[in-house]
């Protein structure tokens, strides 16, 4: 089977998956603790393989960018901001879409329905993160879904499973058992351009 077609059956199995009746008390998320990561691309390449992302730079559902700032020599270090869609609760990809290929499921996470998508990019421009592409192998536009296929089985997102230096930490941010609420009530943390009103599922810690 090519790669295009296991891409393609994996987007069908995901909205097969996406339209399960869900616990809408459920509220998907991931913190990330950014002085931990080392910039190896795991979580990339780990995406890339669970999910199919054809290679090529502009392909892609996660990257790692490093952050900009100043030091005097030789107190220099590097850090780096490791990010994706955000699962915005206020989705602008998901009002702009004119053919509601771009949803949210009953659990908050926002898919898209490769069968729906006619590839306008309303989506892309309407996104404040860039965390959309145009994938050849759906000839939709992909993104993130927190591998909604692992949803049942729950595991947690590739990428989150194979970091070493566990950057990432996934839950239910409902749920005061979980790990991702007692990150949030212990520590300081902020997400990616509050000004745009999104209120993003992705919470960095300071």
């Amino acid at each position: 089977m090519s790669e295009n077609s296991r891409a393609l059956k994996l987007a069908e199995a995901n909205q097969k998956l996406a339209h399960k009746r869900r616990n809408a008390k459920e509220k998907w998320g991931i913190v990330l603790d950014t002085s931990k990561c080392i910039d190896c691309k795991a979580c990339t390449v780990a995406c890339k393989m669970e999910n199919y992302v054809p290679v090529g730079f502009y392909n892609y559902r996660i990257w790692v960018a490093e952050d900009t700032h100043y030091a005097n020599y030789p107190t220099i270090s590097r850090s780096f901001q490791p990010s994706q869609c955000q699962q915005c609760e206020n989705p602008p990809c998901v009002h702009v879409c004119p053919t509601h290929a771009s949803y949210k499921t009953a659990d908050g996470v926002v898919m898209v329905d490769a069968d729906k998508c006619i590839l306008c990019k309303y989506c892309m421009t309407a996104c404040p993160y860039d965390a959309r592409y145009e994938s050849h192998s759906t000839e939709a536009i992909d993104k993130c879904t927190f591998c909604y296929q692992r949803r049942d089985e729950g595991r947690d997102p590739a990428c989150v499973e194979t970091c070493p230096p566990k950057v990432r930490v996934f839950g239910d941010l409902n749920d005061p058992n979980s790990e991702v609420y007692r990150l949030l009530a212990e520590n300081e943390y902020t997400v990616l351009k509050p000004g745009k009103g999104t209120k993003p599922k992705l919470k960095y810690i300071k």
